[in-house]
């Protein structure tokens, strides 16, 4: 039996700090300062003025906002190849905790790395950004595999949307500090990557401290054919599917519409960078990156309210249906950056947008997927099966947007591509039942 006490007040702390610990990750190193950072290292003039954003890359040509799509969904990749044999293992030996701390001080220190980033090495200087995402996406399985242990399925909703908060204000706060050290006190931007390691691997101290081990009563004395085991784990979750059937469906409709938000996370700095008229000059070009990382803030911000909202909605009208609303947002918004976002003011409209359901949409997934999990100690196996479908689907649709850019010239018609993602996922999820609770089969 778990030695988890649910619902204990000082664990459930403990385990959404983690959220303000490594969403400065997302927010400051995937979406916000890097990609304006590695635009501009990237970015040559030639001797009348004009600008090339084309980089050589293992010897070959590539628009630079391409190579960063690339490379994330590789190294999302390795994630897909490392966390389902990792979390059988965790769960296993009972030790799931030292697999979350391995993976935060993976992707801490990877961070910090990024400070020796440089344009001439560029296949080199990749490599910290891979593990830091390595680092990244392999702690949340560990980490949302706690959910269902500590929180009674009442309250699962509530805590994921608590801990989703805490994570937007949290990065939006280091977010802010950022830029007061460049903008003001012109400290070099690379500097930032040094603060996001020491806040990550700092603040995650305390869910260390207080976040229990979980030590399993029959996790083996022997540790041979631990690895197997592992891969058997993940076997039986897949194979327990087939008698889950509204697990199964949930789980089709997120490959889907996860596929558009984790994708827009990724590349929505690059898009804007890329396709809004922001004007042409050097103070135009200032007036970018501000505008850009201001915009990003009030998705922050605006994602603290929509994951509370979308939590209180869900408890009026049922996940599933809460769902639905967020993903027709979702449309909604795709369909209006393609035919309408470019100009600034445009862009806010959509940042608006995007944060209402950027969080709600995250939480209450996670906390969806928590409720119809069967009764199990294996809670890691089960989440990292989440957590392969949920790459598996970025990785479709980093690379999806990358190359239909190649190809095409321009980013706007890799949009539609993520129209397509949420309508599947909108309509995979009128099979799933509104009445989601533990086991529930209809």
């Amino acid at each position: 039996m778990s030695l988890l006490q649910k619902n204990n007040p000082q664990t459930i702390k403990a385990w959404t700090f983690y959220d303000w610990a490594n969403s400065v990750f997302p927010l400051v190193i995937t979406s916000a300062i890097f990609p304006n950072f590695y635009d501009a290292v990237t970015t040559t003039k030639d001797e009348l003025g004009n600008l090339s954003h084309t980089v050589s890359f293992f010897g070959m040509p590539f628009e630079n906002q391409n190579i960063y799509s690339f490379v994330y969904a590789f190294a999302l990749f390795i994630v897909v190849l490392l966390a389902p044999l990792l979390s059988g293992i965790a769960d296993y030996l009972g030790n799931k905790k030292r697999f979350l701390q391995f993976f935060c001080y993976l992707g801490a220190c990877s961070c910090m790395c990024l400070f020796f980033f440089s344009a001439q090495h560029i296949e080199l200087s990749f490599l910290p950004f891979i593990t830091a995402t390595i680092g990244f996406w392999g702690s949340l399985v560990y980490y949302n595999s706690y959910l269902p242990e500590i929180a009674s399925t009442e309250k699962q909703d509530s805590v994921s949307a608590r801990g989703f908060s805490l994570g937007y204000f949290g990065s939006s706060l280091l977010l802010i500090i950022c830029l007061v050290l460049i903008m003001v006190f012109h400290v070099k931007a690379k500097f930032s990557f040094l603060l996001v390691g020491i806040w990550w691997v700092g603040f995650a101290q305390y869910t260390f401290k207080h976040l229990p081990n979980h030590n399993r009563s029959n996790a083996i004395k022997n540790k041979q054919n631990v690895i197997a085991k592992g891969f058997k784990e993940l076997i039986a979750v897949a194979k327990q599917l087939k008698h889950h059937l509204q697990l199964k469906r949930f789980l089709s409709s997120y490959f889907f519409f996860n596929m558009g938000v984790q994708t827009v996370m990724v590349v929505a700095v690059l898009f804007a960078r890329k396709e809004i008229d922001w004007g042409m000059g050097e103070a135009a070009e200032k007036a970018k990156t501000t505008s850009l990382i201001v915009s990003i803030l009030i998705i922050q911000f605006v994602g603290i309210a929509g994951s509370f909202l979308f939590s209180k909605l869900s408890s009026k009208i049922g996940n599933i249906r809460a769902l639905m609303i967020a993903i027709a947002i979702w449309i909604f918004i795709c369909v209006f950056t393609y035919s309408i976002v470019r100009l600034p003011a445009h862009f806010y409209v959509v940042a608006f947008l995007v944060g209402l359901v950027m969080g709600g949409i995250q939480a209450l997934s996670r906390s969806t997927y928590s409720k119809f999990l069967p009764e199990t100690e294996d809670t890691a196996s089960y989440f990292s099966f989440y957590d392969v479908m949920e790459k598996l689907g970025m990785i479709i649709g980093t690379v999806s947007f990358g190359l239909i850019s190649e190809v095409t010239g321009g980013m706007r018609n890799s949009v539609l591509a993520l129209t397509v993602f949420f309508i599947l996922g909108f309509l995979l999820l009128f099979r799933v039942s509104n009445n989601v609770t533990k086991n529930v089969e209809k």
